[in-house]
């Protein structure tokens, strides 16, 4: 598979990106942009920014579907539905370690299958799904693709 053919990605995911480049620094890993010939950004800054953006979402959700929740209790519930590990577990499900723009010391270290690249990853595509369209866009993602309906908050 060819690493900048992104269009099965994003069939996975139910979202075209219009900016293509948002996508592709999200799928960039630092040590990828170290090894370029030319400065290349990596998905950093936009993991920065999903995770806030993931963060409140699953607040947001969780005020409102758990009314007599104190907020020690929705603290500890937030910590359980986005830790690297359930964020892992769905980064695997959408297939996203295979798009994964790796430097090839961490190719040879299977990169692709580190879990804390796999949940990085993904927030970084929650920043740069933002970026690219809009609030209501990315929670319809979180709470579709990546919590469903099933899921328990």
């Amino acid at each position: 598979m060819k690493k900048n053919n992104f269009k099965p990605l994003e069939k996975h995911l139910g979202y075209i990106f219009k900016d293509k480049q948002l996508l592709t620094t999200a799928l960039t890993h630092k040590t990828y942009a170290f090894e370029a010939q030319t400065p290349v950004e990596y998905n950093d800054r936009l993991e920065f920014l999903g995770d806030s953006i993931l963060n409140l979402v699953i607040t947001e959700k969780l005020y409102k579907s758990n009314k007599y929740f104190s907020e020690g209790e929705l603290t500890r519930r937030r910590a359980q539905n986005v830790n690297n590990n359930v964020l892992a577990d769905i980064a695997e499900k959408l297939s996203i370690g295979s798009y994964l723009l790796l430097g090839k010391g961490e190719q040879k270290q299977e990169g692709a299958k580190n879990r804390t690249n796999l949940a990085n990853t993904l927030e970084a595509l929650i920043g740069a799904l933002y970026l690219d369209s809009d609030l209501d866009t990315v929670k319809n993602f979180i709470l579709s693709k990546m919590y469903p309906k099933e899921f328990e908050f």
